[in-house]
Formats: structure tokens, C-alpha cells, sequence
């Protein structure tokens, strides 16, 4: 799955926190200055074009809708980084927090029991 500009998963996340919109109705929900029209629905196109946003017709306008849910984006994400950074190895991924000592022998327990606790 393509990584979203910060522009990008900024539109995504409005349309993640609002349901299917119109381009004028996404312009509305930000803050002055807002973005030109045209910018926004050339992004919006683009979005669509790598598959995360789909439309429907209402006349001469479309409704942008999202296709994919914020946590299949953020899965995917994830999946991508352990793939270029790790070898495709969540142990290695572990390993690089242990080593730089961003998790404590509390949260690997933590993990563990969360593992063994988790349905199958």
C-alpha cells in the first residue's frame, strides 16, 4: 500500500472522521485559509486514482467516499515498515526496540500475555 503525503492523510482523516463528502463540503472543514477548491479536488482525484477514496454520481457532482478504514491504512502501513526496514521480521522490529531500549522487560511480559491471551 502507497504512504500518504502529510496532505494526504490530512483529506484521508477528514474523510476517515466524516463519511462521504462532496469537495466543496471537505473545503468546508478546514480552518482559514482554506485550501483553493481546485487544489483540494485534484488531491481528491488522486486519492481515488491510488484506489483509497471511490465516488458516486449525483449529477454533475461526485460524492468522494473512503474505501479503506484508517486501521487498514494504519496495518498496512506497519506491514510496509517491517517489510523495508525489518526483512519482513516483527522479531527484528522487537529486537531494534529492545536494543534501543524503547520497551522494558514490564512491556515484552505485557506483549507475551497479550499473545497468549489472544483467540486464535
Amino acid at each position: 500500500m502507497k504512504r500518504l503525503t502529510r496532505k494526504e492523510e490530512e483529506i484521508m482523516d477528514l474523510f476517515w472522521e466524516n463519511g462521504p463528502m462532496f469537495v466543496r463540503e471537505l473545503r468546508e472543514r478546514y480552518n482559514d485559509p482554506k485550501p483553493h477548491f481546485n487544489t483540494l479536488s485534484t488531491m481528491v482525484r488522486i486519492l481515488e486514482s491510488e484506489g483509497f477514496l471511490g465516488h458516486a454520481a449525483f449529477g454533475t457532482s461526485y460524492q468522494y467516499h473512503p474505501l479503506i478504514t484508517k486501521e487498514q491504512y494504519h496495518r498496512g502501513s506497519v506491514a510496509n515498515l517491517v517489510d523495508k526496514y525489518f526483512g519482513n521480521s516483527y522479531r527484528a522490529l522487537v529486537s531494534a526496540f529492545v536494543e534501543e531500549e524503547k520497551l522494558s522487560l514490564e512491556d515484552l511480559k505485557g506483549l507475551i500475555e497479550q499473545i497468549e491471551n489472544h483467540p486464535k
